[in-house]
């Protein structure tokens, strides 16, 4: 799953990035509102972005409130040393998800942004479960069919975009775009190597081809299934 991360202390942006790297997310870092927004205007793979307030070159309310108006609802879990109760009310009243103040614990952060990515997917429960899927996001460990499945973390990922969405045909452009961070070297068919493990993980029907369009778990959109047949 990939983050924006929008920091400009470097101590505090490199022990972010660090810590939800071990966690398995993608994370992407720029350092002032500019750049952040920029990101966000060419970037569709963000699950989440993480925004400090006191940036240079535009302030982090700033940037929350342009991109409210612009009706983009990637979720924002602000981080910042601003405390006062004032400030917590207008970012949330701007349009945050969340809001923690600095000096927080990784595993705090870690949490939040679970919970925050439960809401906008609609759920309350911890588990993400669909058909013979559960997946424990906290743990990052997947279940099928009853069975505890090892998987890499990009699978991981990968599993977790496809059941996010279930029933939604998702490109292998698509997948990349979450599952890769800038400056990472992708092979032109990573993507279809991924599902090609995890079919021998889970079994061939677990991930369903639908010709033209991507991947997808569950029953494709009627769109998709009326214009290609599928595997």
């Amino acid at each position: 799953m990939r983050l924006l991360l929008v920091e400009d202390d470097v101590m505090i942006g490199a022990g972010v990035r660090a810590g939800l790297r071990q966690d398995g997310y993608v994370v992407d870092w720029v350092h002032d509102g500019v750049a952040a927004e920029a990101a966000l205007d060419t970037e569709q793979g963000y699950a989440l972005v993480l925004l400090d307030l006191g940036l240079p070159r535009k302030d982090g309310l700033a940037l929350l409130e342009s991109l409210r108006r612009r009706r983009n609802r990637v979720p924002v879990l602000v981080i910042t040393a601003r405390d006062a109760v004032n400030d917590r009310v207008r970012g949330l009243d701007l349009g945050a998800d969340d809001y923690l103040v600095k000096p927080f614990e990784l595993h705090e952060l870690a949490a939040r942004i679970r919970a925050v990515l439960r809401r906008h997917a609609g759920r309350a429960e911890p588990l993400v479960e669909f058909g013979e899927f559960r997946l424990d996001p906290s743990a990052r460990k997947v279940f099928y069919q009853g069975r505890a499945v090892s998987v890499s973390g990009r699978e991981f990922s990968l599993l977790q975009a496809l059941l996010d969405r279930p029933g939604q045909t998702l490109s292998r452009a698509q997948l990349e775009e979450r599952l890769y961070g800038w400056g990472e070297e992708i092979a032109s068919n990573a993507v279809e190597v991924h599902v090609h493990n995890l079919r021998r993980k889970l079994g061939e029907r677990a991930i369903r081809t639908v010709r033209g369009f991507g991947y997808v778990i569950g029953e494709a959109e009627a769109a998709c299934r009326s214009g290609a047949s599928s595997s």
